[in-house]
């Protein structure tokens, strides 16, 4: 976790003014960050990386003794619609269904009407090919939004923005993956009760056992034993220096 530039601070902290690649990492994605160089890349390589789970929050605390709040990819979509909002700027949805994102331009009108946006969905497969890049990354640059929000899924979101980042003419990447299905209503997020309580991933299992339970029931424990591994080679490190 020490190579990784967890974000301490408050989203009104971020720069909005500059160019910002903004990811989330939370258990899960540590995990597979372990095993795929690229997406550890990727996310070594964020302007700002938010603390996307309790483990995530946790985690830090162990191994710095410093109390962090969990930041979510949510959070971060409704701090800059509203941010866009009052600035009348710009946002594009890169991801996700048609049908996805045709419940998000009806939501947005509706919520947020001074934010304009546009909306593109990519061919759903494993790999872009580089039509498909190139044909993504034109309908980005032709509107040139504030703000670009990806929801591909990890870790194919956050390796393609890194690969892509210098292309895109935007300032503000967000990578927010299951944020789209949470706003346009698709995918339902547990209540704020349940995340103040760091139950969240719990409720999230319940509801959808079948996608969710290697996430949290498998990599759960593969997580605790990466942090232990971590905790007592940095005290080992220490003590031999």
């Amino acid at each position: 976790m020490s190579t990784y530039p967890i974000f301490t601070g408050s989203l009104s902290d971020i720069d909005l003014t500059k160019k910002n690649v903004i990811n989330t990492i939370n258990q899960y994605s540590y995990c597979i960050a372990e095993k795929d160089a690229a997406f550890r890349e990727a996310l070594q390589k964020s302007d700002v990386l938010l603390p996307d789970g309790i483990g995530i929050t946790l985690l830090y605390r162990f191994l710095h003794g410093k109390k962090i709040e969990k930041i979510a990819g949510a959070d971060l979509h409704f701090f800059l619609l509203n941010t866009l909002n009052k600035t009348n700027g710009s946002c594009f949805y890169l991801g996700s269904s048609a049908k996805t994102l045709a419940l998000i331009e009806k939501r947005l009108k509706e919520e947020y009407p001074n934010v304009r946006f546009r909306t593109f969905s990519p061919p759903f497969k494993p790999e872009f090919t580089n039509d498909d890049n190139r044909e993504m990354i034109e309908a980005v640059n032709e509107f040139k939004p504030d703000v670009l929000f990806i929801g591909m899924t990890a870790p194919k979101q956050e390796k393609w923005v890194h690969k892509n980042k210098e292309l895109l003419e935007t300032k503000t990447i967000g990578s927010i993956g299951a944020v789209f299905d949470f706003y346009a209503g698709t995918v339902e997020r547990p209540g704020k009760v349940w995340i103040k309580l760091g139950l969240e991933w719990f409720i999230r299992l319940l509801k959808e056992p079948k996608r969710m339970w290697k996430r949290y029931l498998y990599y759960g424990p593969v997580f605790i034993a990466l942090v232990l591994k971590e905790k007592f080679s940095v005290k080992n490190s220490t003590a031999a220096n």
